[in-house]
């Protein structure tokens, strides 16, 4: 399944719904440790590495940075 199907999913959305191409319109991603190791791979590896899939490097950092955004998303706002 893809990120956009299971985000349609478990929003209860019907399958030609328009509001994940809204929520990509207005900067917001969807990601997970796969697809996060994947986008860090091809931004900081690129065509330059010495490897053609994500590392356990990349992973590391995709979770770290996933952990960090959960984090972020659910503190209070500095009042």
């Amino acid at each position: 399944m893809s990120m956009h199907e299971a985000l349609v999913q478990a929003m209860h959305l019907p399958d030609d719904s328009d509001t994940v191409q809204r929520l990509h319109e207005n900067g917001l991603a969807i990601a997970s440790v796969d697809t996060m190791s994947q986008a860090i791979h091809d931004v900081y590896c690129g065509i330059i590495a010495d490897h053609d899939h994500p590392n356990e490097k990349d992973r590391a950092q995709a979770e770290a940075m996933i952990s960090a955004l959960q984090k972020v998303a659910t503190e209070s706002p500095p009042a």
